[in-house]
C-alpha cells in the first residue's frame, strides 16, 4: 500500500477539526449506522470544553489503494512542542486559513517549522461562505497575505507555487475555482471534498524512506495502554517490523549519555480511521505504534539492530516561563481531594515531562517544591487542570519569566509579538495598557472588510516583554467587551530595564478560620471586590477579595450580627451584596503575586498568602 502523511496547520478556531470530521465521513471511515460526535478529533474533555486542540492526534483515511495518515496539530503557540515533534512524521502540510482573518501568528509559527523541514504546502481558505468575504475582495487579499508570509519565511520557489482550495468546512465542500463559491453557497451547485482528496493524492509526495536498510523509526509521540503499557508512535523510516521481533532502543541515560536497550516487540498497531488496529507487521512510510518496553522517550530511535545509527533527536524551542508546584500545606488540606506527598507530586510531574518535550522539570532547594518550565500560561493551566481532574490537591505559585545571560554578562528576557484583532473604539485603551507594560506598537492595520462601519475592526501588533504580557488577558477582554482576539509568538531575547507593578491593588485577607457571613461581607463591601460568597469556609491567610488600595488588608469576614430580645422600631430593610467576582484558574494565575499561592483541589480554587499568620507578614506590598 502507498502512503501519504499529512498534517493540518491552522490558527485557533479556523475550522481545522471540523474539516477533519468531514474528511473522515466522506472517506467512508464510519459505517452508515454509526453515530459520530462532532469534532471527533478533540477527544479530551478539556479540548471540547475550550474549543481548542491541545494534543497532536493521528487518524487515517483510505482512498483507493493509498492510505492517508492525517495528524491534527494544535493551533495555540503554547502547545508548539506538539507541533515541532510531529513535523518529523509528515511529508506535507495543509495550511488552513480563515477567509476573513487571514494568517495569524500561530499560523506563522507552525508554517515556519513545516517550511524549514522542506514540506510541500497546500493552501485551503476556509469559511469562504461568510458574507463579508464574498462581497469584497478579501479572499484574494488573504491569498496575497499568505504569499507574503511564505516569502518572509524564505520558502523555496517550489513551496511558493502552492495549490489553493476554497472550502466551507462546516458544510463539507470545497472547490478549486473561486468563481463557483457563489453558486455553492446559494445551493445552485453541490460539491464535496473530492478536490481536497485529489490534491492530497496527486500533489503531496510519498514518504521519504531509506532503501536497503532494516527497520528504523524515530519516536515522535507517546501513548499508554492499560493492557500493554507504554506505546511509541512515529513514522517508519526504513524496513519492516514484525510482532515478536527483537529490536534496539537508542536512548539517553540521565538525558545525557547514549544508551542502547534491547527488547522484544509485544504489540504493533496502525491507524484505521480513529482506531488503533492490531497488526502483525508495519512497513516503511507508515505511521505506526510499537509496544514492548516502558522506557520509551520522545526522541529515541528504534532500530532492527545496534549497527543502525540513531536519528537526530527532536529539538524544541526553550521554555519562557517557570512555575513552582508544591504540596498542599493549607489548613483545609485533604478535605476535598488527595493531599499528595512530595514523592507522588514529583512522579506525576516527571510523567508529564516525559510525554511533553516542551515542558521541563527542575528540583528546587525545598524538597516539597518543584519547578516546571513551560511555553506559556495556557500550557501550565492545562497541566494544572488535568492534575486537578485526577483528584489531586497541590499549590502553585506565580509564573516567572526565564532570563538568559549574553556574552557580555547582560540579562536578557523573552519578548513576544502580540497581535490584537479588536473593535476600533478599544484601540486607545489597549495602546495605553500595552505601552505601560513595555510594549511598542509596530503595526496598525484597519480592516475595512466589514459592511457595518460601526463594527470596524483594527489589527494591532505590539513587541512586548513576556513579563508585560502576563496578566493582560482579563484586562484585554474587559476593554474589548469580549470581542477582541489576542495571540502571541516568541520574538527572541532582548535587554529590558523597564519595571512595573504586576497589579496595582492589594488583597483582602481573612484573619481567622470560619464561615463567611453576608452580614460581615455587607459591612466590608466598600473596601473592594470579593471573590467569595456568603457561607464559604475560610482560613487565616486566605485571600477573599481585591482591596481598593495598593496595600493588603486583613479583615474579619466571619462576623455575625448580635441578636437581642429587643424588637427594632423599624424592620430591617433587605440588603444584599452587589455581587462577587468568580476567579477561574486562568484569572487566578494572572492575579497572584510573588508572596501568594493558588490552592488547587478537585472542586475548589483558592488563593492564599504563603505566610498565613497575619502577625507574621506585612500588609505593605513590594
Amino acid at each position: 500500500m502507498n502512503f501519504r502523511n499529512v498534517c493540518i496547520i491552522a490558527h485557533v478556531d479556523h475550522g481545522k477539526t471540523t474539516l477533519v470530521d468531514f474528511l473522515l465521513k466522506q472517506a467512508g471511515t464510519f459505517a452508515e449506522h454509526q453515530s459520530v460526535d462532532e469534532r471527533v478529533m478533540d477527544s479530551m474533555d478539556l479540548e471540547r470544553e475550550r474549543g481548542i486542540t491541545i494534543l497532536a492526534k493521528n487518524t487515517s483515511i483510505t482512498v483507493g489503494d493509498i492510505k492517508v495518515n492525517i495528524v491534527d496539530t494544535p493551533g495555540h503557540a503554547d502547545f508548539g512542542g506538539e507541533v515541532e515533534r510531529i513535523m518529523n512524521m509528515v511529508d506535507g502540510a495543509i495550511l488552513l486559513v480563515d477567509a476573513a482573518e487571514g494568517p495569524l501568528p500561530q499560523t506563522r509559527f507552525v508554517l515556519q517549522k513545516a517550511l524549514a523541514k522542506g514540506h510541500k504546502i497546500a493552501l485551503v481558505i476556509n469559511k469562504v461562505d461568510r458574507n463579508e468575504c464574498r462581497h469584497s475582495n478579501r479572499i484574494s487579499e488573504v491569498v496575497d497575505e499568505v504569499l507574503e508570509l511564505f516569502m518572509e519565511l524564505e520558502a523555496t520557489d517550489e513551496q511558493l507555487d502552492f495549490p489553493i482550495i476554497y472550502a466551507c468546512g462546516r458544510e463539507g465542500w470545497c472547490t478549486n475555482d473561486k468563481d463557483e463559491i457563489e453558486d455553492l453557497v446559494a445551493g445552485n451547485k453541490t460539491a464535496d471534498l473530492k478536490p481536497l482528496f485529489e490534491l492530497i493524492l496527486d500533489d503531496f509526495p510519498a514518504p521519504k524512506i531509506v532503501a536497503d536498510q532494516d527497520f528504523q523509526m524515530l519516536i515522535s509521540n507517546l501513548a499508554y495502554s492499560d493492557y500493554v503499557g507504554s506505546l511509541a508512535i512515529g513514522k517508519i523510516n526504513s524496513g519492516t517490523i514484525q510482532k515478536g521481533q527483537k529490536i534496539v532502543r537508542h536512548g539517553l541515560k540521565n538525558h545525557q549519555e547514549p544508551l542502547q536497550e534491547n527488547f522484544t516487540v509485544t504489540k504493533l498497531f496502525t491507524y484505521q480511521g480513529l482506531k488503533q488496529v492490531d497488526v502483525d507487521q508495519l512497513h516503511a512510510g507508515d505511521i505506526g505504534i510499537v509496544a514492548g518496553t516502558d522506557k520509551f522517550e520522545i526522541g529515541d530511535t528504534l532500530a532492527a539492530n545496534a549497527d543502525i545509527a540513531a536519528l537526530e533527536r527532536i529539538n524544541v524551542e526553550k521554555p519562557t516561563l517557570s512555575m513552582i508546584f508544591s504540596i498542599n500545606n493549607s489548613p483545609f488540606s485533604g478535605q476535598d481531594g488527595e493531599a499528595i506527598q512530595s514523592r507522588k507530586l514529583r512522579e506525576r510531574l516527571l510523567r508529564e515531562v516525559r510525554q511533553n518535550v516542551a515542558l521541563r522539570f527542575e528540583e528546587t532547594e525545598s524538597s516539597d517544591q518543584f519547578r516546571v518550565l513551560a511555553r506559556g500560561e495556557l500550557q501550565l493551566a492545562i497541566l494544572i487542570e488535568q492534575m486537578r481532574r485526577e483528584g489531586l490537591e497541590f499549590l502553585v505559585g506565580k509564573p516567572l519569566v526565564l532570563t538568559q545571560q549574553d556574552e557580555n554578562g547582560k540579562t536578557l528576557e523573552p519578548y513576544e509579538i502580540a497581535v490584537l484583532d479588536v473593535p476600533e473604539e478599544s484601540v486607545g485603551d489597549l495602546s495605553q495598557l500595552f505601552q505601560n507594560r513595555g510594549g511598542v506598537l509596530s503595526k496598525y492595520e484597519a480592516n475595512a472588510n466589514t459592511q457595518d462601519t460601526s463594527q470596524q475592526r483594527v489589527r494591532l501588533e505590539f513587541t512586548i516583554p513576556t513579563k508585560g504580557l502576563l496578566g493582560t488577558r482579563s484586562k484585554f477582554l474587559s476593554i474589548t467587551k469580549g470581542q477582541g482576539l489576542m495571540s502571541s509568538q516568541l520574538d527572541g531575547y532582548k535587554e529590558n530595564t523597564k519595571s512595573f507593578l504586576h497589579r496595582s491593588q492589594g488583597a483582602l485577607i481573612a484573619d481567622r478560620t470560619g464561615d463567611s457571613t453576608e452580614y460581615a461581607l455587607l459591612g466590608l463591601e466598600d473596601r473592594g471586590i470579593f471573590f467569595i460568597d456568603p457561607g464559604t469556609k475560610v482560613y487565616e491567610g486566605m485571600i477573599v477579595g481585591q482591596f481598593n488600595k495598593d496595600t493588603d488588608l486583613n479583615i474579619n469576614v466571619c462576623r455575625e450580627k448580635k441578636l437581642t430580645n429587643f424588637r427594632a422600631a423599624n424592620a430591617d430593610v433587605l440588603v444584599t451584596l452587589a455581587g462577587t467576582k468568580k476567579m477561574s484558574l486562568e484569572d487566578s494565575i494572572e492575579w497572584i503575586d510573588d508572596d501568594e499561592w493558588i490552592e488547587i483541589t478537585p472542586s475548589t480554587i483558592r488563593m492564599r498568602k504563603k505566610i498565613l499568620a497575619a502577625n507574621m507578614r506585612s500588609v505593605k506590598r513590594k
